[in-house]
């Protein structure tokens, strides 16, 4: 593919593909195009987890996965290990002290430095082209129709895909919904609010976890606030292979574990557990669970994070205005929590990492909302506070025929975590247009939380 489309003399990459072959010996002749999050998955990292469900989603048809521009198996892959080292090392550091801010910056600035000293236009890495790399893509594979799941980022680079180029898209699944028009960064405290006061209303509901924390909504803000205060270093002892390692956690960190338990590996059942401990002085659950939700080196490709989420989202953010949406939600929380962005490591401090990244602003038009009549299913779980249920309704206001489908007790990436959903997306692709079978859905119920 062209770099930048806008200089189809310059120079190319290479974007890598591959095809899980429908289980059926006549499989239908409309693949799926699978579109993974991040920004900065491997959506070929996915395939081998994904060939593994049941059931399977490639019954009957091809999956397509791909690793998106500047990421995975991709050429080139825009990794940064300078920003993988301080991520491990930031969580030794208080979050909320303007030093680790400081370092965060380094990290990315010298990263930057590296990547455009190499000759890399990190301007061209953003949905606008990432898009059209996944139209052409169906074309070069010779396929006149396709149906598309998108998750996390991935359902707004699908949304984009729409919207731009809608040729041969004859249905699309959108899991943990990110909707183009809808600024991610306003949303983040807002989302997070609803994923707590689920994580409350849920433990209310089941009678052990009642019993065992009673007052698990007050314990929860009081140790934000006490840990704002005065932080807590726990030493995490050597176990399973892994090394000890030192976990400072502050207010910001235990709201912020929170946020990150919704996403894979998925915590959640412990949450109330682990927050009960901290409240009462025992900080080894909480600083498990952080380090579990660290993603692991030479993962991400942050070419591609970067170009998305600060050109097409911290370029159109007014920061007093994210200040006054957190306040306004989480008005028990201290400003210093608030004055970071909850989320992945990498998110929390995006302003001042954009700043050195600084890659510019997208053409306006990337934030245009999608607008189409082709069938769309959206799923949701109600724990899923990276990408609330919000931002599913607001994507469904534009698709006039589209069903949004919320999961009980589930996280982030709602396909991989329940068979239901699974079948449902099976059956949707079957007959997207209607008469596609939800009824699993309606016996579905939260998880139990464990309170041993």
């Amino acid at each position: 593919m062209p770099e930048n489309r806008a200089e189809p003399d310059g120079r190319t990459i290479k974007i890598a593909v591959a095809r899980l072959k429908a289980a059926s010996a006549q499989p239908r002749p409309d693949p799926v195009v699978w579109l993974t999050g991040g920004p900065g998955g491997s959506g070929l990292l996915d395939a081998v987890s994904v060939s593994r469900l049941k059931p399977g989603i490639n019954a009957d048809r091809d999956v397509v996965f791909v690793d998106q521009r500047g990421t995975g198996r991709s050429h080139p892959l825009l990794s940064c290990p300078e920003i993988d080292t301080f991520t491990r090392k930031a969580v030794t550091l208080v979050a909320t002290d303007p030093e680790t801010t400081r370092k965060g910056v380094q990290a990315a600035l010298a990263c930057r430095t590296r990547l455009s000293g190499s000759g890399h236009d990190l301007s061209a890495y953003n949905t606008t082209e990432n898009a059209a790399d996944i139209a052409d893509l169906r074309v070069a594979l010779g396929i006149d129709e396709w149906n598309v799941y998108g998750v996390s980022y991935g359902s707004d680079l699908a949304l984009q895909l729409l919207r731009d180029h809608p040729q041969g898209i004859r249905s699309m699944v959108l899991d943990s919904v990110v909707a183009p028009h809808v600024n991610l960064l306003d949303g983040l405290w807002p989302n997070a609010a609803d994923q707590y006061e689920a994580m409350f209303a849920a433990c209310e509901a089941q009678p052990a976890c009642r019993t065992a924390y009673p007052n698990l909504r007050a314990e929860f803000y009081a140790t934000v606030q006490r840990l704002n205060r005065r932080p807590l270093t726990v030493t995490v002892p050597a176990e399973g292979g892994a090394p000890a390692a030192t976990v400072v956690i502050d207010g910001y960190q235990l709201a912020n574990m929170v946020v990150v338990s919704a996403l894979p590996p998925w915590a959640l059942t412990t949450l109330p557990a682990a927050v009960h401990a901290l409240a009462t002085g025992n900080g080894l659950p909480a600083a498990k669970t952080i380090l579990a939700g660290l993603s692991p080196p030479d993962f991400v490709g942050w070419g591609l994070f970067y170009g998305v989420v600060c050109r097409e989202q911290a370029a159109f953010t007014d920061r007093r205005k994210v200040q006054a949406a957190a306040k306004a939600s989480l008005p028990e929380f201290p400003d210093r929590v608030l004055s970071l962005l909850p989320q992945q490591e990498f998110v929390s401090r995006i302003f001042s990492d954009c700043a050195a990244w600084d890659t510019g602003r997208a053409d306006p038009r990337v934030t245009a909302q999608a607008r189409s009549d082709v069938p769309a299913l959206l799923m949701s779980g109600s724990f899923d506070g990276p990408a609330g249920t919000r931002w599913a309704t607001a994507a469904a206001t534009g698709l006039t025929h589209s069903r949004h489908l919320v999961f009980p007790g589930l996280g982030h990436a709602v396909l991989d975590q329940s068979e239901c959903a699974r079948a449902i997306l099976v059956s949707f692709f079957d007959r997207p247009s209607g008469g596609y079978d939800t009824s699993c859905s309606d016996t579905l119920t939260a998880p139990s939380f464990r309170t041993d």
